[in-house]
Protein backbone atom coordinates (compact mmCIF):
# COMPACT_ATOMS: atom_id res chain seq x y z
CA UNK A 1 0.00 0.00 0.00
CA UNK A 2 1.14 3.52 -0.96
CA UNK A 3 1.30 6.39 1.63
CA UNK A 4 1.82 9.87 0.32
CA UNK A 5 5.43 11.10 1.71
CA UNK A 6 4.19 14.82 1.69
CA UNK A 7 1.66 14.05 4.38
CA UNK A 8 1.95 12.84 8.10
CA UNK A 9 -0.51 10.24 9.89
CA UNK A 10 -2.10 9.66 12.97
CA UNK A 11 -2.40 6.33 14.70
CA UNK A 12 -6.80 6.47 14.12
CA UNK A 13 -5.48 6.47 10.36
CA UNK A 14 -6.28 10.22 9.55
CA UNK A 15 -3.89 12.20 7.26
CA UNK A 16 -2.81 15.54 7.31
CA UNK A 17 -1.07 17.34 4.42
CA UNK A 18 1.09 20.14 6.05
CA UNK A 19 1.22 22.07 2.57
CA UNK A 20 -2.66 23.20 2.70
CA UNK A 21 -4.12 21.67 5.98
CA UNK A 22 -6.37 19.05 4.39
CA UNK A 23 -7.21 16.30 6.79
CA UNK A 24 -8.55 12.53 5.18
CA UNK A 25 -8.37 8.82 6.43
CA UNK A 26 -6.01 6.83 4.61
CA UNK A 27 -6.03 4.27 1.99
CA UNK A 28 -5.68 1.69 5.12
CA UNK A 29 -8.50 2.76 7.57
CA UNK A 30 -10.71 2.50 4.03
CA UNK A 31 -9.69 -1.29 2.96
CA UNK A 32 -9.96 -2.10 6.68
CA UNK A 33 -13.52 -0.49 6.55
CA UNK A 34 -15.03 -2.14 3.38
CA UNK A 35 -17.40 -0.08 1.39
CA UNK A 36 -18.27 3.55 2.93
CA UNK A 37 -22.00 4.36 2.61
CA UNK A 38 -21.88 7.52 4.98
CA UNK A 39 -20.13 10.43 5.92
CA UNK A 40 -20.89 12.37 8.61
CA UNK A 41 -18.84 16.42 9.27
CA UNK A 42 -18.42 19.16 10.97
CA UNK A 43 -20.24 22.68 9.89
CA UNK A 44 -17.29 25.20 8.41
CA UNK A 45 -16.45 27.71 11.44
CA UNK A 46 -15.86 24.96 13.88
CA UNK A 47 -12.99 25.07 16.26
CA UNK A 48 -11.65 21.68 17.13
CA UNK A 49 -8.95 20.74 18.97
CA UNK A 50 -5.76 18.25 19.09
CA UNK A 51 -7.78 14.51 19.31
CA UNK A 52 -11.45 15.48 19.26
CA UNK A 53 -13.60 13.22 17.17
CA UNK A 54 -14.55 16.20 14.03
CA UNK A 55 -17.02 13.44 12.20
CA UNK A 56 -17.56 9.71 11.36
CA UNK A 57 -17.42 7.72 8.64
CA UNK A 58 -19.65 4.43 8.15
CA UNK A 59 -19.12 1.71 6.09
CA UNK A 60 -21.51 -2.08 5.71
CA UNK A 61 -19.30 -3.24 8.73
CA UNK A 62 -19.00 -0.60 11.08
CA UNK A 63 -19.01 3.05 12.30
CA UNK A 64 -15.87 4.53 13.36
CA UNK A 65 -15.13 8.23 14.69
CA UNK A 66 -12.98 10.45 13.27
CA UNK A 67 -9.77 12.23 15.03
CA UNK A 68 -8.39 15.63 14.81
CA UNK A 69 -4.15 15.15 13.85
CA UNK A 70 -3.84 18.77 14.65
CA UNK A 71 -6.42 21.94 16.54
CA UNK A 72 -7.74 24.11 14.48
CA UNK A 73 -10.83 25.62 12.77
CA UNK A 74 -12.77 24.27 9.87
CA UNK A 75 -12.42 26.03 6.81
CA UNK A 76 -13.69 23.39 4.04
CA UNK A 77 -15.46 20.56 3.98
CA UNK A 78 -15.75 18.16 0.71
CA UNK A 79 -19.07 18.49 -0.23
CA UNK A 80 -17.97 16.07 -3.04
CA UNK A 81 -17.08 13.36 -0.69
CA UNK A 82 -20.21 13.94 1.32
CA UNK A 83 -22.33 13.14 -1.52
CA UNK A 84 -20.61 10.18 -2.77
CA UNK A 85 -18.75 8.53 -0.15
CA UNK A 86 -17.79 5.72 -1.92
CA UNK A 87 -15.31 8.16 -3.89
CA UNK A 88 -12.91 7.64 -1.03
CA UNK A 89 -12.22 4.10 -2.25
CA UNK A 90 -10.76 5.16 -5.50
CA UNK A 91 -9.20 8.25 -4.12
CA UNK A 92 -8.38 8.28 -0.12
CA UNK A 93 -5.85 11.31 -0.63
CA UNK A 94 -6.05 13.68 -3.64
CA UNK A 95 -9.62 14.12 -4.16
CA UNK A 96 -10.88 12.44 -0.94
CA UNK A 97 -9.99 15.38 0.96
CA UNK A 98 -12.46 15.33 4.53
CA UNK A 99 -12.24 18.78 5.89
CA UNK A 100 -9.33 21.81 5.60
CA UNK A 101 -8.40 23.57 8.88
CA UNK A 102 -6.84 27.28 10.07
CA UNK A 103 -4.32 25.00 11.86
CA UNK A 104 -3.46 26.46 15.44
CA UNK A 105 -0.68 25.17 17.00
CA UNK A 106 2.12 22.63 15.91
CA UNK A 107 1.22 19.38 15.60
CA UNK A 108 2.85 16.81 17.12
CA UNK A 109 2.53 13.12 17.84
CA UNK A 110 2.47 12.89 14.28
CA UNK A 111 4.15 9.90 12.30
CA UNK A 112 6.11 9.82 8.44
CA UNK A 113 4.63 8.09 5.65
CA UNK A 114 7.16 5.17 6.32
CA UNK A 115 6.57 5.29 10.05
CA UNK A 116 2.70 4.88 9.45
CA UNK A 117 3.72 2.05 6.99
CA UNK A 118 5.46 0.30 9.70
CA UNK A 119 3.27 0.96 11.99
CA UNK A 120 0.25 -0.82 9.58
CA UNK A 121 2.24 -3.40 9.06
CA UNK A 122 2.32 -4.05 12.70
CA UNK A 123 -1.54 -4.83 12.41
Amino acid sequence: MNFPSEFKYTKDHEWVSSADSKIGVTAYAIEQLGDIVHIELPEVGKELKHGASFGTIESTKTVSDLYMPVSGKIIAVNQAVLKSPESLQMDPYKNGWLIQISPVGEATGLMSAKDYETFVAGH
